[in-house]
C-alpha cells in the first residue's frame, strides 16, 4: 500500500467520480470532494465537500491543501485551463489519476477524433509534469444508456440508431475500482488502462437486459442517424454525429473487450446485465 493520505476527487458528483469517492471512503482513505455547490452534493457524510470550479483554476488551491493524490474527471475544457489545473495539482499533490477516453490515440501526433482531442489536451500537461500519473481510458460507458430512460419510463419502445452495434460497455463501479487501486497502491505510474466491460453486447440486447431487470418486455425500433441526432438533445449535433459514427463501425465489427479491470482489481468486470440491475430504479 502506498503512503497516500487524503485524496481529492474532482468530479465527485458524476457517475464515476461519485463511485471513486464512495469506494475510497469505504476503504478508509480520507476523501475530499470538489463541488461547485457543496450544498447540492449528495455524498456520504464521511466525505469532506469543498467548493471549487475547474473553469476557475484559482479556486483549486484551498481544495488541494494537504492533498496527496487527485482523481480528475475532465469536462473537455480548453488547453489553457488544462495547463493551469495541472500546474496547481502538481504544486500540492504527487499523484493523479485521470479519467480520460478510449478515443485518445497514442499513434497520432494530432488527434483526429474530437473527444480524443479534448482529452489529449489534459493528458499532455500531466505527462510533462512531475506527477505520478495514471490514465483511465474507457471505451463505452454503460451509463450512457441512461439516455433511454425517458423513453422506457414512457412506454415499452426504445427508438435509436444502429441497434446491431455491439460494444463492451463498462460499469462505472469498475472504472472507479481501477481508479482506487491506482490512487492508493503503487505500480500504476505511467500506465494507460483501456477499460471495458467483459464482452460486447448489441444495443438491442442492452435494451432487452433493461427490460429483464424491470420485469417487462422492451422493443427496439430502428431509426435513421439524423433522427437519432435530433433525439440526442443533450449533445451538440456535431458530437452526436461523432458518437453515432462510432456506433456504425461496431455494427459489422464488435468492440473488443479488455481484461484490464480484472488485472488491476483481481475481480472480473461487471457485465451489462449487472449494470441494468444496479440501475433499474433509473428506468422506472
Amino acid at each position: 500500500m502506498a503512503d497516500i493520505g487524503k485524496v481529492l476527487v474532482i468530479g465527485a458528483t458524476g457517475h464515476v467520480g461519485g463511485q471513486v469517492a464512495a469506494q475510497l471512503a469505504a476503504g478508509g482513505t480520507p476523501v475530499r470532494a470538489l463541488a461547485r455547490d457543496p450544498r447540492a452534493a449528495s455524498l456520504p457524510p464521511n466525505i469532506e465537500v469543498v467548493q471549487g470550479d475547474l473553469t476557475a483554476p484559482d479556486t483549486l488551491d484551498g481544495a488541494l491543501d494537504g492533498i496527496d493524490a487527485v482523481y480528475l474527471t475532465w469536462p473537455m475544457l480548453s488547453a489553457e485551463i488544462a495547463e493551469q489545473v495541472v500546474a496547481r495539482v502538481a504544486a500540492h499533490a504527487r499523484r493523479i489519476v485521470l479519467l480520460s477516453s478510449g478515443a485518445v490515440r497514442d499513434d497520432l501526433d494530432e488527434q483526429d477524433h474530437p473527444i480524443g482531442r479534448a482529452h489529449a489536451l489534459i493528458e499532455q500537461p500531466i505527462t510533462e509534469s512531475a506527477l505520478e500519473w495514471t490514465f483511465l481510458r474507457p471505451g463505452g460507458f454503460a451509463t450512457n444508456t441512461l439516455e433511454w430512460a425517458p423513453q422506457i419510463r414512457a412506454g415499452n419502445v426504445v427508438r435509436g440508431a444502429y441497434g446491431s452495434a455491439s460494444v463492451a460497455l463498462v460499469h462505472e463501479a469498475d472504472i472507479a475500482a481501477v481508479a482506487v487501486r491506482a490512487l492508493t497502491t503503487d505500480g500504476h505510474a505511467g500506465v494507460k488502462y483501456v477499460l471495458t466491460g467483459p464482452a460486447p453486447l448489441s444495443r438491442i440486447d442492452q435494451v432487452e437486459a433493461i427490460g429483464a431487470a424491470l420485469g417487462r418486455a422492451l422493443v427496439w425500433e430502428e431509426i435513421g442517424p439524423e433522427a437519432a441526432v435530433a433525439q440526442m438533445s443533450w449533445l451538440p449535433p456535431d458530437i452526436a454525429r461523432v458518437v453515432l459514427s462510432g456506433l456504425a463501425g461496431y455494427v459489422d465489427t464488435p468492440g473488443t473487450a479488455t481484461t484490464s479491470v480484472r488485472e488491476v482489481t483481481g475481480s472480473s468486470a461487471r457485465g451489462y446485465r449487472r449494470w441494468a440491475a444496479d440501475h433499474v430504479a433509473d428506468f422506472r
